[in-house]
Parts: C-alpha cells; sequence; structure tokens
C-alpha cells in the first residue's frame, strides 16, 4: 500500500483548518485516513502548527512519503523542538542547582530521669 502524510482540508468556507493524516495514496483528501498526526490553521502567524514527531519519523521509516507543504511543516517543528529543547534543559538544570532551604537540625531530646 502507497502511504502518505499530507493535509486534510476542515473548517468553514473561507477559513480553512487543517490535519495532518497518514492516508492511502488512492484515498480522496477528506476521505478514509490510518492516523491523524497533527495539526496546521495557515490563518494564524507565527507557530501554526503542532506535529507529533515521533509518529511523523515513524511513518517516514515505514515508507511514508510527506507531501511538499507537510515536509516543510516537519521541517518547522523540528526546528522549534531542537530550540525549545536546550531552553527546558537549562531550566532544568537551574531547578537543581538551588538547594532548597532545609530546616535547623532538630536539638536532641535529653532524658529526665
Amino acid at each position: 500500500m502507497a502511504v502518505s502524510i499530507r493535509l486534510r482540508r476542515e473548517g468553514a468556507k473561507n477559513s480553512p483548518y487543517y490535519k495532518v493524516v497518514v492516508a492511502d495514496r488512492r484515498s480522496p483528501r477528506d476521505g478514509k485516513f490510518i492516523e491523524i498526526i497533527g495539526t496546521y490553521d495557515p490563518k494564524i502567524s507565527g507557530r501554526n502548527s503542532t506535529l507529533k514527531i515521533d509518529r511523523v519519523e515513524y511513518w517516514i521509516s515505514k515508507g511514508a512519503q510527506p507531501s511538499d507543504t507537510v515536509r516543510s511543516l516537519i521541517k518547522k517543528n523540528k526546528k522549534a523542538a531542537a530550540t525549545a529543547e536546550p531552553a527546558a534543559k537549562t531550566e532544568q538544570n537551574e531547578q537543581q542547582s538551588v538547594p532548597e532551604p532545609s530546616s535547623p537540625p532538630a536539638a536532641p531530646a535529653e532524658d529526665a530521669s
């Protein structure tokens, strides 16, 4: 079966919204699909798409061919994930390096016998 990763159009007239799907190449654009792996909203500027990068890589390893638009979305999302990943690591390091204030040691209880 020839599998492709492509856009499936949704939304109202003059306000398109797309889902990134894995589908058989022979099925219609808005027809049957195998899996939804992301979204794309062209009306929003900036970061306007989300993708499950691990699922994209899985399907590409199985031979799925992304469309031109999806290929550019994959590239943008991988780049965004790469820049966000070091920032998350530095935040974790900062949290671990700051010691939490500890309570003063408790005085030993003396036995009055």
